[in-house]
């Protein structure tokens, strides 16, 4: 009829390439998608050390500054008295009372606290508890897993280191010379204790550092707080006669390498 157009012829063929187009645009967007994930896992799997080593460092650091402030603390305490404090003190039958970390809390901006102190009691006792249970910042390595009442941070209680016991020692007692002689250290955290408790660790237990270094601290070593207000990192493999040597106040050794 005049007019009109023939009906349109439908290709088959067409609508078949078509769809193939559309599986192959889905298939390949699919395919890139999964790409993407791998890669984006494989990535991730790459970054994750670094950010978790670049994270352990600014924690190494931070407790290395607690430490600092601890022997700022101990030399303006020395400057004060005349002397270092004790690595505890005791009532009139010698029962240990008090660590030296509380003798310090004036001297680290918590004086406050230290006034709320009856020290003529334990540091446990009913009405010391309380605030032998709050947290001191500065006696926290942030690398442990303890209580946050708990710390580290501790002295090498010894008769011939820095810390004997309640007698206190002054610098001109150390004639192995400050920067050779430790004051405080840092121990693994299953030795941490109640920062105000008069705990700490012996020589074996500073010698036996790092043997099984697996309750947190920091990976290869620890802090430790010399006499001239250094910190140096002892590593878990120092000799064991260097370390007795650092600990020992008045032997005439003056060993100051291979930490």
């Amino acid at each position: 009829m005049s007019g009109q157009y023939p009906p349109q012829q439908i290709n088959p063929r067409a609508n078949q390439n078509s769809g193939s187009k559309v599986v192959l645009i889905v298939l390949s967007c699919v395919g890139g998608g999964l790409a993407l994930i791998c890669g984006c896992g494989i990535l991730l799997g790459l970054l994750l050390p670094a950010v978790q080593a670049a994270r352990e460092a600014a924690r190494r650091m931070s407790c290395s500054n607690n430490i600092k402030q601890i022997g700022l603390a101990m030399h303006n305490y020395h400057s004060t008295y005349d002397s270092l404090p004790p690595a505890y003190t005791v009532d009139a039958n010698g029962r240990p009372l008090h660590s030296w970390r509380t003798l310090l809390l004036p001297f680290i901006e918590q004086r406050a606290l230290y006034e709320q102190i009856d020290l003529s009691k334990p540091w446990d006792d009913p009405v010391n508890l309380p605030i032998a249970q709050m947290v001191i910042p500065t006696y926290q390595c942030p690398s442990t897993v303890n209580d946050p009442s708990y710390t580290t941070y501790v002295a090498i209680v010894n008769p011939n280191g820095v810390m004997t016991g309640p007698i206190p020692t002054r610098f001109r007692d150390i004639t192995d010379g400050l920067s050779n002689t430790i004051m405080v250290t840092e121990a693994d955290s299953d030795l941490a204790v109640p920062w105000m408790s008069p705990t700490d660790i012996d020589l074996q237990a500073f010698l036996d550092s790092g043997s099984a270094r697996n309750q947190g601290g920091h990976l290869g070593g620890a802090h430790s707080l010399f006499s001239d207000g250094a910190v140096k990192f002892i590593t878990d493999s120092a000799d064991l006669s260097l370390r007795e040597q650092l600990i020992n106040k008045a032997d005439d050794s003056l060993g100051n390498a291979g930490y």
